[in-house]
């Protein structure tokens, strides 16, 4: 699986405004649904803070991967966002959170959402790889990273 063919320069968003935890899911659902005449903004908002309520999605490390399932989605979709600033997403290690992989999935998958999410983790176990995230300049040179980083993995 390549995290990269999920990915194009309309589902990053280098600099998120948000300054919480459900900011951040809103402005990262705007990126997913962009362009896309099939994906819900309301419906992924309301799935993704229902994730939330079990347990942050925030893995420390100023890590967040959001995740969830929609009925009638007909295949992964993937965003990426970025805070500046940080937000504070209740992660495990109480560390504010920079760096989101936003992954949706349909309600029927197991194993590809699973594969994803381990995939997504791997990659961002580099420090150097977060580090240049941090740094990137624009989406362009964040999706750069990104496949770089995917073709190792």
């Amino acid at each position: 699986m390549k995290i990269i063919d999920l990915l194009d320069t309309s589902r990053v968003s280098p600099f998120l405004a948000a300054t919480d935890k459900k900011g951040v899911i809103e402005e990262l659902a705007d990126t997913l649904v962009r362009g896309s005449d099939t994906l819900d903004r309301n419906l992924v908002v309301k799935v993704l803070m229902e994730r939330e309520n079990l347990g942050s999605t925030g893995i420390g490390d100023n890590i967040a991967i959001p995740h969830g399932k929609l009925p009638d989605l007909k295949k992964l979709v993937l965003c990426f966002g970025r805070s500046i600033a940080g937000v504070n997403f209740d992660s495990m290690d109480g560390k504010p959170t920079h760096l989101f992989f936003l992954l949706m999935a349909p309600e029927e998958s197991i194993g590809l959402h699973l594969k994803a999410l381990a995939k997504i983790s791997r990659m961002l176990k580099d420090s150097s790889f977060r580090r240049n995230l941090m740094e990137a300049a624009d989406a362009d040179e964040i999706l750069r990273l990104i496949a770089a980083e995917d073709a190792k993995c």
